[in-house]
């Protein structure tokens, strides 16, 4: 492209930073929370880029030494504003998570269809040959969780019978740590080419199948998936989302493209960062309805109806957070 034309394209985007850049030099910081800064950032790495592809085509010194000026005045005003933590937890739950997840949905898809494929499966098999939940499960495993889903006389379930608010609280720590250590192993074996986190959710797909065939096999359906419904929401979504990422990381590794195996894996893990803090917030959200809400012995009804919003918040949440204002996806 020549410089013309590189200019032509390119100048109302830097006219536009340079009035952002007068307004953020002319504030006080405390007030440039009204000023649209996730469009100047986005603005600022592009400016960046731009300068340095002036650079490699040898445009003229002048051109270059405008887009350093810029970047120079960007860089600083960036670094002045430093936001509140609360502040910039709330930005990223509000927009950056939503956005990182739609940004890799391709992998998230192979994912929950791992997943989702394999609870069907193994959900049919062990529906109409009862007998091959032994090959998931034990008999031990099988007989506590036939007991711990056993509907009583109502047809509900004794769960939290003699369950007080330091158990709550125990089993709140208990879940914290056993689902981010599962979603951990699912990103973590993404770095085997991807195939350890296909493996992990085929494991937990057929686990999860066949306990549900089972429980509805021998009439435990009810109090299983009034239990399950609200925190699976979160739960088996950030699972899914864990596994989307790792197999991010074992593309890198099998295509990395123009860079080095190293580097495409530094950047991947870079671009998959985002996702898996979004994956422990939703997980601790899961661990506290688990802990808290779940075992509680309401109607059927309103457990569905709870996890029914859990559920179609969510994907409201992850499907259109965070794409009002940048318009950006």
């Amino acid at each position: 492209m020549k410089q013309a034309q590189f200019e032509q394209r390119y100048r109302p985007v830097w006219e536009s930073l340079e009035d952002q850049l007068k307004q953020l030099e002319a504030l006080h910081v405390s007030r440039r929370k009204a000023l649209p800064l996730d469009q100047f950032v986005t603005d600022y790495r592009q400016l960046c880029h731009q300068l340095a592809l002036t650079r490699e085509r040898g445009y003229s010194l002048e051109l270059q030494q405008y887009l350093n000026n810029l970047v120079l005045r960007a860089h600083r005003q960036l670094y002045r504003y430093n936001p509140p933590l609360a502040d910039r937890i709330g930005d990223f739950l509000a927009r950056g998570f939503p956005q990182a997840v739609r940004r890799q949905w391709r992998w998230h898809l192979v994912s929950a269809l791992s997943f989702v494929l394999s609870i069907a499966l193994v959900w049919i098999l062990v529906h109409q040959q009862p007998d091959m939940v032994y090959t998931v499960l034990d008999e031990n495993s099988l007989t506590d969780i036939e007991m711990m889903y056993q509907p009583n006389e109502d047809g509900g379930s004794d769960i939290d019978i003699g369950r007080g608010g330091d158990d709550d609280v125990m089993m709140f720590g208990y879940y914290i740590k056993n689902n981010i250590g599962i979603a951990f192993r699912t990103f973590a074996g993404g770095l085997l080419l991807g195939v350890g986190a296909i493996i992990v959710m085929l494991f937990n797909g057929s686990f999860f199948g066949a306990i549900a065939a089972h429980l509805i096999n021998v009439g435990g359906d009810e109090p299983f998936f009034t239990f399950v419904i609200a925190h699976g929401a979160p739960e088996l979504t950030a699972i899914v989302l864990a596994g989307g990422a790792g197999l991010r990381l074992g593309w890198a590794i099998i295509a990395p493209g123009p860079y080095t195996r190293l580097n495409a894996l530094r950047l991947a893990a870079k671009d998959s960062l985002p996702t898996m803090y979004g994956v422990f917030a939703l997980l601790l959200l899961a661990a506290f309805i688990e802990a808290f809400w779940s075992p509680r012995d309401f109607e059927p009804v309103v457990k569905y109806s709870v996890g029914a919003a859990c559920w179609g918040l969510l994907y409201l949440y992850l499907l259109f957070g965070g794409r009002h204002g940048t318009g950006k996806g």
